[in-house]
Formats: structure tokens, C-alpha cells, sequence
């Protein structure tokens, strides 16, 4: 991004020599991030993120549908998906949101039993952002094609954790955005399988294939580009490393602190994501806590923090209400280190003692 900082201050559009070079960069970055998802160049629009993408996937394809036209999803989908279909409700198409097992994961024999002549549209998340879970994506997008259905998986989460190669997994449409795997924040882009009709949902020019109108952002793609070869090249090492590091975590929590609920243990889980309950904690005080010590961690998605209902996702699941207040998340990266999970477990255990004793005090509880 650096090495070509000048070279973006030009409209990939404009037809002298400084705009052809920029449309050469741009170009380039196209046939990369194409060659990185097993896709091809015109397959690929490039937008501001994951919930631009999210949006432009379901409002797009539905737009082009004929009618009456209904969409499948499910109960634990990121609210970019999940406002999306409630848009789609206000406007006269049926929805279905499938409930999940108590491991957030989808039933495939529901799945396929959900779909409707009037079906146009499946989209599942591939993994969790909140708890890790991770789809049998391969196998409800063929189950969705068999019944002439298209099917977008939401990525997001998933990039830089799990191999992401749309003609191995077989959608027609998938979301990704450029921060969750190294990338700047501010960019992203919506796979868009060749034939598969996708509506824009602004005005303006017919950049990005007419799919997304408007001045590309050549430096962030350009970036985005590059992180995404990184993040595929070291997909299997990297996912490696850091479940051993997640794996170390979830063990010492469970091991050293009494009364914890490690969210989907049964499911297969995206190595960066360890979701905890704790009972007899708020969830907001250990976040606080933690974070003045040192570490920091979430309450659920970074995307609805400051909201005060619960997690929607925790809820599908069932868990209980004591169970989804004192919910964390610890999220692990490429920059997460062996010293920083050791100094978290050192910290973690008398943080949570704290709070639990400080709330008990505060309730009247006899306190020894």
C-alpha cells in the first residue's frame, strides 16, 4: 500500500495514463484476489466490507427475483444479514430464520426441508463471529442447488481460519471483509458467481460490473489483495498455531475457575474464536476489568456492542440468562501471542473472584 500511495490519488475510470495505471493496479488486484478464492476476475466486486457485501448479496438477488420469493437463514446469522431480511420482510418477502442445536450449528436435514418452490435465496454464515461455530457450508449449498436455489455464505469470520475456495464449497455468492484477515478496515468484497443476477442497490456509474457504483478505493483494495494472498498461504499453519493457543485457554479457564460455560465445545469452532460463560459475572464489569489490566477482550460482536439486549446469538442457542450475562469473547489473531494467553490465565482467575465476591457483597449475600 505504501509503494503505491501516489499512483491512488487517480480514478481507475479516467482514460489518460496516470488513470490506466491505476486501472492496471486495480486490475491486478482483481486477478489476485480471484486466484486466491478459486474464482474468476469478473466474479469478483469490491466493496466497503462485510456488511456492504452482506447487503448487496441478499437485497441484490432478491431484487432480481421473480415473485413471491422467499429467503432461508438462520436464527444466528450477523446482524448485517439479519437487517437485511428485515428489510425484506418490510417489503412483502417471506423469510425464514432455522433454529440451531445448542452447539449453534444448522441441521442439515432441516435445511433442506425449510426450502420452498418459492425459494431464491439460502444464506448461512460459514463460521461464527461470535462463537466459532462452523457450517456444513459444502453441503447445504449443493443441497440449495439441487433445488434451484442460490446460496451466499457470509465468510467473514471465516477467512484466514478455514480454506475458502467458492467452487470447492460451491456458493453462488460469498462475503468478505479485508480487517478480518490482515486487511485495512474499509474494504471488502462479494463473490459473485458468473450468471447469477445481482441488482445494485445505489445510483451512480457502472463500476464493479455495475454491481457497486462509485469510485473504487485503490489503496484499500490494493491492500485487501494482498492480505488475502498472505492469509491463504498461511491458512493451515496459522490455524494450527493458534488452536493450540485457544485450546491452551479454553483448558486453564475450565481448569482453574469454577462455574464456566465454554459456548459450542461440542461443535466444530474457527481456531481465533473462544466464547465463556461465567456465572455470577456481568459481562460488561469483566470486560472492564481485563481491559485495565491488560487484555482485551469482548462481549459478544464488536458490530452491536453498546447494545443493551443480549446476545441473540446466545439466545438461539438456548442458553440461560445468568449464562449469557456474564458471556465473553476472546478472539486470537496472528498477533496473538504464547505470553499474552499465559498472562490472561495468570490474570483471569482472581479478576472473576472479584466480581463474583463484589457482586455477591453488593446483593446482600453473606460473604465469609
Amino acid at each position: 500500500m505504501r509503494a503505491m500511495l501516489a499512483e491512488s490519488d487517480f480514478n481507475p475510470s479516467s482514460l489518460h495514463a496516470e488513470g490506466r495505471r491505476a486501472r492496471a493496479l486495480l486490475d491486478d488486484a482483481r486477478q489476485r484476489v480471484a486466484t486466491s478464492l478459486g474464482a474468476s476476475a469478473n466474479e469478483i466486486t469490491f466493496t466497503s466490507g462485510g456488511t456492504e457485501s452482506d447487503n448487496l448479496a441478499i437485497a441484490g438477488v432478491m431484487q432480481a427475483a421473480p415473485r413471491p420469493a422467499h429467503v432461508l437463514s438462520s436464527a444466528i446469522e450477523h446482524s448485517a444479514v439479519l437487517g437485511s431480511l428485515d428489510r425484506l420482510e418490510g417489503a412483502g418477502v417471506r423469510t425464514t430464520r432455522l433454529s440451531v442445536d445448542g452447539d449453534g450449528l444448522v441441521d442439515v436435514s432441516r435445511f433442506e426441508a425449510a426450502l420452498r418452490p418459492e425459494t431464491r435465496l439460502a444464506t448461512i454464515a460459514y463460521a461464527n463471529n461470535e462463537i466459532g461455530t462452523v457450517q456444513p457450508i459444502a453441503e447445504l449449498a449443493r443441497l440449495a442447488r439441487r433445488r434451484g436455489v442460490l446460496f451466499h455464505a457470509d465468510a467473514v469470520a471465516a477467512a484466514g481460519w478455514l480454506p475458502i475456495d467458492v467452487t470447492a464449497l460451491g456458493v453462488d455468492l460469498l462475503s468478505l471483509s479485508a480487517h478480518k484477515f490482515g486487511g485495512p478496515k474499509g474494504a471488502g468484497l462479494l463473490y459473485v458467481r458468473r450468471g447469477v443476477p445481482v441488482a445494485s442497490q445505489f445510483g451512480g456509474g457502472a463500476q464493479e460490473f455495475g454491481r457497486r457504483p462509485g469510485t473504487e478505493d485503490l489503496l484499500g483494495i490494493v491492500g485487501l489483495a494482498a492480505a488475502l494472498e498472505l492469509a491463504v498461504r498461511d491458512q493451515a499453519a496459522e490455524t494450527g498455531r493458534v488452536t493450540v493457543l485457544r485450546n491452551r485457554l479454553e483448558e486453564a479457564v475450565v481448569a482453574s475457575i469454577p462455574d464456566v460455560r465454554v459456548t459450542a465445545a461440542g461443535a466444530p469452532r474457527a481456531a481465533n474464536v473462544l466464547n465463556v460463560g461465567f456465572s455470577g459475572v456481568d459481562s460488561a464489569a469483566l470486560l472492564i476489568a481485563l481491559d485495565l489490566a491488560g487484555v482485551a477482550v469482548s462481549a459478544g460482536s464488536a458490530c452491536a456492542s453498546g447494545a443493551p439486549e443480549p446476545s441473540h446469538v446466545l439466545a438461539a442457542l438456548g442458553i440461560g440468562a445468568e449464562w449469557q450475562r456474564g458471556a465473553i469473547r476472546f478472539s486470537l489473531g496472528h498477533v496473538t501471542s504464547a505470553g499474552e494467553i499465559e498472562r490472561t490465565i495468570e490474570l483471569l482467575p482472581q479478576i472473576v473472584a472479584g466480581l463474583r465476591l463484589a457482586r455477591q457483597t453488593a446483593s446482600g449475600g453473606w460473604v465469609d
